[in-house]
C-alpha cells in the first residue's frame, strides 16, 4: 500500500480534508502542521518520522503498528535495491516490483516453489549470482506482505542473501539476519522464526564471524521453541562453533551432543538443498568443529562419514572437508603445510563455485 497511500485513505474515510488532518494533529500534540505537510506525507515525497506517525496513530486511531509496517516495508525496497546494485540493474528490479504489485503478484505457493529451488540452487552456484538472483526476489516479495504468510517467505530470503555478504563484514549480513528474524516473527509462522535464527546461527559460528550475534539468535530460535527442527539442529551447531572458537571445549561437546540428539529426531532425507539437514551435512558441521576443537580422531571420522553419503553433484563440500583437513594441519604445527594443502583443494574447485564461507575459511587457517 504505501505509507503515503495509508494516510490519504485513513483520512478520506474520515471525510476529513488534509488541511482537517493537519489541524487534528494540532490541536491534540500542539505541533505546527499545515496542509503541504500532509500532502507531502500522501505523495511520499516525505516519510514521517516516529512522533509524527504516533500523532497520526492516535488522530486516526489506527494501531501505531500499521504505520510502522508501511515505513519499514518502504525501507525494505531501498535496502534491497540499492545493495550493491548497478543502478541500471536497480532501476529493473524497482520495475519488476511494482509491475508485480499491479498485477498481484506470484501466489504463496508459486513462492515455495521458488524458495525450494534456491534452497537446492544455493548449494552449487557462487555467491554473486545468488545475491544478484535473491535480490530481484526481495523487490518482488515486499509488494506482497500484506499477506502474512510472505513475511515467512521474506524472512527466508532475507537469510539467503545475508549468506552472499561476509560474516566478518558485520553490518552487512549481520543486518540481513536481523531483518530476517524480524520477519519471520510478523508472519507468526513458530517453524520459520526458529529457522532463520538457526540457520543464521550456524552461519556464522561456521565462518567464525559475529559470534556474539551468532549466541543471540541461536538462543532465540531455542526460546521460542525446543521442539527438535532443523532451525533448532543448526541453532544448537552454531552455539558450538562459537562455543569452540571461545575456547570452551566442554560447551562446544556438550552442545554437539545436544545437537546429535535433535538430529536424531529431525533430521532430513533431502540431500541436495541449503534447507535440509541429511546425515552427511551433520558431519561437516562436526568436522569442522573437531578439527577447531584439536580433535584430529574424531575430525577425520567425521569427514568419512560425509564423504560416505555427500552427493557428487556438490563438489564444494567436498572443499570445505579438504580445509578442515588443511586447518588441522595448521593447528598441529605445520602451518605453511595447512595452508597449502587448503589451497590446493579451493584450487581445484572452480571459482564460480567458491563461497564466501570457504574464502573465510581460508584466511582462518592462513591466521
Amino acid at each position: 500500500m504505501g505509507i503515503g497511500q495509508l494516510i490519504r485513505d485513513l483520512r478520506q474515510a474520515r471525510g476529513w480534508s488534509q488541511g482537517r488532518l493537519a489541524a487534528a494533529v494540532n490541536d491534540a500534540f500542539g505541533t505546527n502542521l499545515d496542509r503541504e505537510y500532509i500532502s507531502r506525507w500522501e505523495r511520499c515525497k516525505v516519510t514521517p518520522g516516529a512522533y509524527y506517525l504516533r500523532c497520526l496513530s492516535a488522530v486516526l486511531d489506527t494501531p501505531l503498528a500499521v504505520f510502522e509496517d508501511e515505513v519499514k516495508r518502504r525501507t525494505f525496497l531501498t535496502d534491497a535495491a540499492g545493495a550493491a546494485i548497478a543502478p541500471v540493474v536497480a532501476s529493473d528490479l524497482l520495475a519488476e516490483g511494482f509491475a508485480a504489485r499491479l498485477r498481484g503478484g506470484p501466489t504463496v505457493d508459486a513462492w515455495e516453489d521458488k524458495l525450494s529451488r534456491y534452497g537446492t540452487d544455493y548449494m552449487s552456484l557462487g555467491a554473486a549470482d545468488i545475491q544478484r538472483r535473491v535480490s530481484g526476489e526481495l523487490v518482488l516479495v515486499q509488494q506482497q506482505l500484506d499477506e502474512p504468510r510472505l513475511w515467512s517467505v521474506a524472512g527466508r530470503l532475507m537469510t539467503l542473501y545475508a549468506k552472499t555478504f561476509p560474516g566478518s563484514d558485520g553490518a552487512k549480513a549481520v543486518h540481513w539476519y536481523r531483518l530476517a528474524a524480524e520477519s519471520a516473527d510478523r508472519s507468526g509462522d513458530r517453524e520459520a522464526r526458529v529457522w532463520v535464527r538457526g540457520r543464521a546461527a550456524i552461519a556464522l559460528g561456521y565462518e567464525g564471524a559475529s559470534l556474539r550475534i551468532a549466541d543471540l539468535l541461536a538462543d532465540q530460535a531455542m526460546a521460542i521453541s525446543d521442539k527438535p527442527s532443523l532451525g533448532l539442529l543448526n541453532a544448537v551447531y552454531g552455539k558450538a562453533h562459537a562455543a569452540a572458537l571461545r575456547g570452551d571445549r566442554a560447551g562446544a561437546l556438550r552442545l554437539a551432543e545436544q545437537g546429535q540428539r535433535v538430529f536424531d529426531s529431525a533430521g532430513s532425507d533431502e540431500q541436495t538443498s541449503d534447507y535440509a539437514v541429511p546425515w552427511w551435512r551433520v558431519n561437516v558441521f562436526r568436522s569442522l568443529l573437531l578439527a577447531r576443537l584439536g580433535d584430529e580422531k574424531g575430525a577425520v571420522e567425521a569427514q568419512e562419514q560425509a564423504r560416505r553419503e555427500l552427493p557428487a553433484s556438490l563438489p564444494r563440500f567436498s572443499t570445505h572437508l579438504e580445509l578442515h583437513r588443511g586447518l588441522m594441519l595448521a593447528r598441529s604445527g605445520d602451518k605453511s603445510g595447512g595452508a597449502a594443502y587448503a589451497q590446493a583443494a579451493m584450487d581445484a574447485l572452480p571459482a564460480e563455485k567458491h563461497s564466501l564461507t570457504l574464502r573465510m575459511l581460508m584466511d582462518e587457517i592462513r591466521s
